[in-house]
């Protein structure tokens, strides 16, 4: 039978590492970057398929991001005292139903209801992702063990993108959906296996975690981190359309052309590490100046695939590593409240990432894609200003 693992740092510091379990949780968030950005390769398909417009069809991951804010700020009061063990292996069910009901949806108010699915499951298990690494390994370990669980988030964000074009191509994208619940069903039976009981501690309230805004310094760089992912997603969610329509892929192009970003994406992860020890706030203000830039080119060299391949290679290089220097933030501006600070920081992402993808399927819509992509290019000029505003707060309140 396995042990109880108790929150507190001295208990866990003398229990063994559940490495198994850090490994099942890595899976799960494999399963669920590569279900939370399917729609961004499947794209026209859909919009085909259930008969409506490409801007409808990016609302799939607006409704997505709106749910995991909800749940991303209420979980924890909600649960009670569930064993966390018990509400993973729920969330890892939900993702099964949300991507069956996705596959089998005979219309597009089906097909959003199981985006709402994805939506909980996301916010939960990112909230819950950080405390349970703390739970499974000692101390000394937490670090290598968030790097493992982390690396499922990279992975996906390699291959979901072309993976999804790829099979959609093959076997359409009912079936592209339908590829993650055998997936999520080994992490339900990995974590089932792997995971000590993890009785719930002190929980908090959204309250506790919004009060934290009352910190300059933080309301600014949560400010920062929102425009940021706003503006991104503003452009990436409608990128397919664009690289269809404009530079003129086809299937085969336009899946190299997502594995570009992806790879490039897992390398900039890999090695941002370095930049963020000395020039953190350097980093959170130019990657964002270099994105605006980014989106300004592809609307002048749209008809070029050479050079829209050499601008998303940069776009996925700094675009993919930023989220690290957020978190990098996160730590060393709220060292005592990391845990209400990450649940705000995933409903903030989730907000932007929804509001982001409907103004730009607006845009899309009604004035094409240059209408979006400069309004991404503006939105993420002004995330590196607050981004400059936050470091100055920083800098004055450890003055």
């Amino acid at each position: 039978m396995q042990p109880q693992i108790s929150a507190t740092a001295s208990m866990r510091e003398n229990t063994p590492a559940a490495w198994g379990g850090v490994l099942a949780m890595s899976l799960g968030a494999f399963v669920l970057v590569a279900s939370e950005f399917m729609p961004v390769s499947l794209l026209t398909p859909i919009a085909a398929d259930l008969h409506i417009s490409e801007g409808q069809a990016g609302q799939a991951i607006s409704v997505s991001g709106a749910f995991a804010l909800v749940t991303s700020l209420f979980i924890s009061s909600l649960a009670g005292k569930l064993d966390r063990k018990a509400l993973l292996l729920g969330l890892t069910l939900l993702m099964i139903v949300s991507g069956a009901v996705a596959a089998l949806a005979p219309d597009y108010m089906v097909f959003l209801v199981a985006r709402a699915f994805i939506g909980v499951a996301i916010g939960g298990f990112w909230s819950m992702s950080v405390a349970t690494a703390m739970r499974l390994v000692p101390d000394h370990q937490v670090p290598k063990a968030l790097a493992i669980l982390n690396g499922g988030n990279a992975l996906a964000t390699v291959v979901a993108a072309p993976l999804g074009s790829f099979l959609g191509a093959i076997i359409g994208w009912r079936g592209a959906f339908f590829s993650v619940v055998p997936v999520a069903a080994l992490a339900l039976g990995w974590k089932l296996a792997s995971l000590p009981p993890m009785p719930a501690g002190a929980t908090g309230s959204a309250g506790s975690a919004l009060a934290l805004f009352r910190r300059p310094p933080v309301a600014l760089g949560m400010l920062a981190v929102s425009l940021f992912f706003m503006g991104q997603f503003a452009l990436f969610t409608y990128l397919r359309p664009f690289l269809e329509t404009v530079t003129q892929l086809g299937t085969t192009q336009l899946s190299l052309m997502l594995l570009l970003i992806g790879v490039a994406g897992f390398i900039g992860t890999t090695l941002i590490g370095g930049l963020l020890k000395e020039g953190l706030f350097r980093v959170l203000v130019v990657v964002p100046l270099i994105m605006s830039a980014i989106a300004v080119a592809l609307i002048i060299l749209g008809a070029s695939a050479m050079a829209i391949a050499l601008l998303l290679a940069v776009w996925g290089l700094v675009g993919t590593a930023a989220p690290v220097a957020w978190w990098t933030w996160l730590a060393r501006t709220l060292p005592q409240d990391a845990e209400a600070g990450g649940g705000l920081m995933v409903a903030v992402v989730q907000l932007a990432i929804a509001s982001g993808a409907t103004v730009g399927g607006i845009l899309f819509d009604s004035l094409g894609y240059r209408a979006t992509f400069g309004c991404s290019s503006a939105v993420l000029a002004l995330a590196a200003l607050m981004a400059v505003l936050a470091a100055r707060a920083s800098r004055r309140q450890s003055a």
